[in-house]
């Protein structure tokens, strides 16, 4: 890893792009020995409002939790491509889902669309581990944080009788994101 990755989940209330983000700092944290920042921002919704998290993974201290430009950009709404492609870093990588948001723009990114939720839905049947899926996505696209590191930190926060569905799901979306980044 670089010394400081920002990263920006965006999505929709609901869609677990929040919990996501936590285990993803967690796992820096805890299993990494990052120095990593989360923050959150929800629209007026509980579900269906629009919903970000800000997370920084960084060797070094962090000053300020916020990202202004991130390097990675996933983004599971069109609401949220629209209003957050044009934040994102030259050169940086934004993911997005294939049924909930339609690439349009042209963005200085490497833009990788995976139907992570259409995977989910046929292999797994629960709409719930989608952000999971995602989380895993990200990290076989990117190598941002070893796998190991991820399943330790979703083991540690989803009740005991569902860790087997969130691993299945985050396998699913490591092995995704993990084609891509081998072309």
């Amino acid at each position: 890893m670089s010394k400081r990755t920002r990263i920006v989940f965006s999505g929709s209330g609901g869609q677990g792009v929040i919990t996501a983000a936590i285990i993803l700092a967690e796992a820096a944290v805890i299993h990494e020995g990052l120095n990593a920042t989360q923050s959150q921002s929800y629209g007026a919704a509980a579900r269906g409002g629009a919903t970000r998290s800000d997370i920084i993974l960084s060797t070094e201290d962090i000053d300020y939790p916020g990202v202004v430009q991130p390097n990675i950009l996933v983004c599971l709404t069109q609401d949220a491509y629209t209003s957050f492609t044009p934040i994102i870093r030259p050169g940086g990588t934004l993911l997005t889902d294939s049924r909930f948001v339609e690439q349009a723009k042209k963005v200085d990114a490497v833009q990788v669309e995976l139907p992570m939720y259409e995977a989910v839905m046929t292999n797994i049947g629960k709409p719930i581990v989608f952000n999971i899926c995602v989380l895993g996505a990200l990290v076989g696209l990117t190598g941002l944080l070893k796998p190991s590191s991820l399943i330790e930190a979703i083991s540690a926060r989803v009740p005991k009788d569902f860790i087997e569905m969130n691993t299945k799901a985050f396998d699913l979306g490591l092995g995704m994101g993990g084609e891509i980044a081998k072309r």
